[in-house]
Order: C-alpha cells, then structure tokens, then sequence
C-alpha cells in the first residue's frame, strides 16, 4: 500500500503520522489518570509520588527561566569563538545530550573533558574570547568548581546550569540558569534541568536558521549512508 501510494516503504508512510503524535505538546491539568496508578499494588504510590515530583520541579525550573536571560545565554554562545560544555558524574549525562545535540546548530559546542582529559587541561588555551558553559548540583563536583575558578582566572565567561546562585562565593558567573532538583530518591532529579536544557537547544536551533537545519540534514544525510538506524 505504501508503494501504491508514492512511498518507498512503510517507515515513509508513517512518518507523517509519527510526527504528528510526537508534535502535540499541549499541557493538560487533568492528572486523574494517577489515581488508577497510586491503586497498583506495591510501587504505585511511590511511582505517583515521583512523578508528582518531577512535573512540580520543571514546572518550577522553567518558571524561573526568564526570557531574557535565556536570549542572553544564547547571544553568548554564538558570541563566543568556542562554547566548551562540561558535568561529570551524573551531570555528564546532560551534558553529553546537549553537546549531542547543541553541537548540530551551533559547531563551536566542545564537551569537556575528552580523551581522560581534565577539564582544565582541555581549557588551557581558551581566553576572554570563549565561554564554559557548567552543570552541576548539590553535592558540586571538586573537579568542576576547580574547572570554574580556572576559567575565571582566564577570563573565560562563564554559565551554569545548578539548583544554586551561589556555588562557591568566589564564582562570579556572567548567568546562572536555576533549576529545581528535589527528588524523592537519594539522589538528585534532572527533570527541571532537563526541561531547561530543551529550552536551550530550541532556541539555539531558532537562532541558527537555515544553516542550522543544514547541518542537521547532513548529520541524518551521513546516519543514513552508513545505515546507523535499525530498520525492520
């Protein structure tokens, strides 16, 4: 049927309609659907609870990010001749997704540290003309706040994604993007810095225009010649 109608298979007479499911981004207050998943025996009041969590912290994450502040994050980057980007131990994970991604609309985006590298090390021929761009949260990485006060001393400009304005009382950054990390678990929930990280990469992409979308193309252009992606 695919082939009956123009398409060369099924995945290209689905795409259309895949885009449209993923593509609706509309908000809904009408969370009853919970209710029936608090009633699972065992895991699901927990489950509720978590996920009660993690809607009010990006709720609350992205509630802080102003507009303006944001525009000036983005002017920033594509002001600065190289954007490195670091976060170690969880926070690398965040990272290693925004350079992933970030890199497509703006290629000045470096993830930090590389090849068993320090991030010091990869900094050490950055100047006033670069920026570094941080994630961290509470418990901050040592490794990171060094990474922090050697690009101050260098004039480098700095940026941090934290739950915190106040890191370290020597660090002055140029912004500081707060997000909300409270979590139900021992550990530290990303939601929020998540959500303020997709703000970014939105606007980045916005930002880069028809160049963007080119770069973009090309990097699904080299996936598909060297069939990167499962097909059925």
């Amino acid at each position: 049927m695919a082939q009956y109608l123009g398409f060369e298979g099924f995945e290209d007479l689905r795409a259309p309609f895949r885009t449209a499911l993923v593509s609706r981004s509309e908000t809904t207050d009408n969370l009853e659907w919970l209710e029936a998943v608090a009633q699972y025996p065992g895991t699901g009041k927990a489950q509720v609870d978590a996920t009660r969590n993690s809607l009010a912290i990006t709720q609350r994450s992205l509630h802080q990010l102003s507009p303006d502040k944001l525009q000036r994050v983005v002017d920033l980057m594509f002001g600065a001749r190289n954007v490195y980007l670091t976060g170690v131990r969880a926070s690398y994970g965040l990272a290693y997704y925004f350079h992933y991604v970030g890199r497509m609309a703006l290629p000045t985006l470096q993830l930090i540290p590389r090849h068993m590298n320090s991030s010091i090390d990869e900094l050490n021929y950055a100047n006033e003309e670069d920026i570094l761009i941080v994630i961290t949260v509470t418990p901050y990485s040592k490794e990171t706040i060094h990474a922090c006060q050697f690009a101050k001393s260098r004039g480098i400009k700095l940026i941090m994604i934290s739950d915190s304005e106040v890191i370290a009382s020597e660090l002055k950054p140029e912004e500081v993007l707060v997000v909300s990390t409270i979590t139900t678990h021992f550990f530290a929930c990303y939601s929020g810095a998540m959500a303020v990280i997709e703000n970014i990469l939105a606007l980045l992409v916005k930002r880069g225009g028809k160049e963007a979308e080119k770069r973009i193309e090309s990097y699904e252009d080299l996936r598909s010649d060297v069939d990167a992606y499962w097909s059925k």
